[in-house]
């Protein structure tokens, strides 16, 4: 699938995973208090990330990871990614990942990372299957999905805007944004950069291959109950502080993972930056859901190639 984002995640999907984000994730008690000089909370964060377009493996120039299904079929896989950014704040892929059955999950029953698996917090351990690249063809393929590389792929900036639930949280999610709602799922680039795909079969006529990059920093906050969700796909992999949090790699229906911060070695008080990075390679569906109670700020953007008001 292609996506443009303005700034944080996409899903595409044949088939969504059932559930969604875990009532009390974010009780309005918990919830960290963003505040503006006035002393009340902004009634919407705006974030800008950037989107990267790119054509399908079967056109002349098209990437071999988008439209690739990987070799054990459609589905999670994980630690293909490794748990540190590079040197250059971007993903690094290692190989050697696996195919995830069923996901790892805290005392409560919500999806978390299997990097973040704790047995003496209560955590359930996840099921796995076989080893697979995730429909990923290489290092060096990899290394074009958040870089600009020429005749491989284009890019632009995008402004994503999370508003504020009654809990005190901050969302963005498809399936409510009336832009996407015109368009029937997550599709920030419809007709732009390298414009729309060819239609094939039953598939709608929508930009289906694109992946999207965010930099963001935050205030940590010990007794803040600050948790990061994501619900959506293909591919999405969060660091906080470096270290990966969440990981949903692959081709595959909508899956969500949560982080709660407290499980990181942080320092309160602290500033983090939690990157996000996304990849829509497959085109059925497109949602995208965020839902956090971080203060978040947009911390860097990378260089586009392509200008627009």
């Amino acid at each position: 699938m292609r996506l443009y984002f303005n700034s944080l995640i996409s899903a595409s999907s044949t088939a969504l995973l059932t559930g969604g984000l875990t009532a009390g994730l974010f009780p309005a008690a918990a919830a960290a208090q963003a505040v503006d000089a006035e002393g009340e909370a902004p009634s919407e964060i705006t974030l800008t990330g950037v989107v990267r377009d790119f054509t399908e493996r079967t056109d002349p120039d098209g990437h071999p990871d988008f439209e690739r299904r990987p070799d054990a079929g459609f589905g999670q896989y994980c630690k293909n990614i490794a748990q540190q950014l590079g040197p250059d704040d971007k993903p690094v892929y290692e190989g050697n990942g696996r195919k995830l059955r069923r996901q790892y999950t805290d005392s409560s029953g919500k999806p978390i990372c299997w990097a973040l698996y704790d047995n003496s917090l209560g955590d359930n351990y996840g099921l796995w299957g076989p080893y697979d690249d995730g429909g990923i063809e290489s290092s060096a393929s990899f290394d074009m999905w958040f870089n600009d590389v020429l005749g491989t792929n284009l890019s632009k900036t995008l402004d994503l805007t999370l508003e504020r639930a009654a809990d005190g949280s901050y969302v963005f999610d498809s399936q409510d944004v009336e832009w996407c709602a015109e368009v029937g799922g997550f599709f920030p680039i419809e007709n732009q950069l390298f414009g729309n795909p060819e239609v094939v079969g039953n598939a709608p006529n929508r930009n289906f291959h694109f992946t999207f990059e965010l930099h963001t920093e935050f205030t940590y906050e010990a007794d803040g109950a600050q948790v990061f969700t994501f619900r959506g796909d293909d591919d999405v992999w969060v660091f906080v502080n470096g270290q990966l949090v969440i990981d949903l790699g692959g081709v595959h229906g909508a899956i969500e993972q949560s982080v709660d911060l407290n499980r990181l070695d942080l320092e309160d008080g602290e500033t983090y930056q939690l990157s996000f990075f996304f990849a829509e390679r497959h085109r059925t569906q497109s949602n995208f859901r965020i839902q956090t109670n971080l203060e978040l700020e947009t911390a860097k953007l990378p260089t586009v190639t392509a200008a627009y008001d």
